[in-house]
């Protein structure tokens, strides 16, 4: 499991679980050698990124085919996220991107929807139609899309504050957390994942060379003498991040 932050706003600052081998990093410079998976699903991930073109050329070139979901362009339109860079759709088997210019490409729009419409949809009839509301596109050796705007820029900041994790602390909050922690042990594969050999997968985000681990809380780059420091047995493979010897 790849994940870019532990803690993020952009995952309305809901814990990271770990229940696998795990990196943080960016799948825009994904630390993984070429076709190291079979299949890889992106879900709620490709609308954040700044740089979408790069971002499935990553995922294309790290797995053999995949899954990506993300909220339909028209959902992202009138109910607009604040760290969503981006509205996708698909049409004719190919995904349409459009960049977003700020996190809300029509405010006029988003104030008649949020002003009589928002609590209906949101409340009735996307818990009905989820599938409706989202992007659901499956994808072998190659991923068709286009940009419509390449030329807008999305350097822009997203506003601080953003939709928290709901904390209800009653009776019914608590058993169905205990029912999914159940249900996570039950189905999460332990044994097969830990069997997995994450350092046989892992390559070097800033030039593709293979990985050593040095010490116990360090991986280095034998090409590029990249340094990348684990903690808590996670390995944080920033490109940014890297520091050279």
């Amino acid at each position: 499991m790849l994940d870019a932050y532990q803690e993020t706003q952009e995952r309305h600052w809901v814990p990271l679980v770990v229940d696998r081998p795990t990196v943080l990093g960016f799948v825009e410079h994904l630390p993984f050698k070429d076709k190291a998976f079979d299949f890889v699903i992106a879900s709620h991930v490709l609308e954040h990124s700044t740089d979408p073109a790069r971002f499935l050329s990553e995922l294309q070139r790290v797995a053999k085919a995949g899954y990506i979901e993300v909220p339909d362009a028209f959902m992202e339109r009138i109910n607009p996220y604040r760290d969503h860079r981006l509205e996708i759709t698909v049409r004719s088997g190919k995904l349409i991107i459009r960049k977003k210019p700020d996190w809300r490409s029509d405010p006029e729009l988003v104030e008649l929807y949020e002003h009589r419409v928002k609590a209906v949809v949101t409340r009735q009839t996307m818990p009905h139609s989820p599938f409706d509301f989202h992007v659901r596109f499956y994808w072998k050796d190659t991923i068709d899309f286009e940009v419509l705007n390449e030329e807008v820029s999305l350097d822009w900041e997203p506003p601080q504050g953003g939709q928290r994790a709901p904390q209800r602390l009653g009776v019914r909050h608590h058993a169905g957390q205990l029912a999914l922690k159940f249900a996570r042990n039950f189905l999460s594969q332990k044994k097969r994942n830990g069997s997995i050999e994450l350092m046989r997968l892992l390559a070097c985000p800033t030039c593709g060379g293979t990985i050593k681990k040095e010490g116990g809380k360090e991986l280095i780059c034998a090409s590029c003498s990249a340094r990348y420091q684990v903690k808590q047995e996670i390995p944080h493979m920033y490109q940014s991040a890297q520091t050279a010897i």
